[in-house]
C-alpha cells in the first residue's frame, strides 16, 4: 500500500481543487492554450531539474512510496503527474478567487 502514497497526495491535490471547474465554472480546461503556456516552461525547467539532482545523486525518490512506472534518470511517474496536477489546481484555485472578486485582477489583464 505504501507503493500510492505520492500517487495518493496528487489525488488529494485533484479533488480539493477539481470541483471548482464543476461548481464555481472557473473554465481552467476549457482554455487549454493557456493552461499550457503556463505549465510547459516550468514543468520542463523543474523536470530538468529532478533529472540533474537525481543522476547526480543529490537525492532520490523512494521506491516504496512510488507505483514503480519511471522515466528518464530514474524520475517516478508521480513526478511528471505533479508538473501537470498540481500548477492546474493552482489555476484553478486562482481562477475560483477571480470568480467570486470579479474585480481582482493580475498579470494578463494589465
Amino acid at each position: 500500500m505504501r507503493q500510492f502514497g505520492y500517487f495518493a497526495m496528487l489525488l488529494f491535490t485533484v479533488m480539493g481543487s477539481f470541483w471548482l471547474e464543476i461548481l464555481l465554472k472557473v473554465r481552467v480546461l476549457r482554455r487549454m492554450k493557456r493552461w499550457l503556456l503556463s505549465l510547459i516552461p516550468t514543468a520542463i525547467l523543474f523536470l530538468f531539474w529532478d533529472y540533474y539532482a537525481v543522476t547526480r545523486q543529490h537525492w532520490t525518490f523512494d521506491r516504496d512510496q512510488v507505483v514503480g512506472i519511471f522515466g528518464p534518470a530514474g524520475i517516478p511517474m508521480e513526478e511528471f503527474l505533479f508538473f501537470i496536477f498540481v500548477p492546474l489546481a493552482g489555476l484553478m484555485t486562482i481562477e475560483a478567487v477571480r470568480k467570486r472578486r470579479p474585480n481582482w485582477t493580475y498579470g494578463d489583464e494589465k
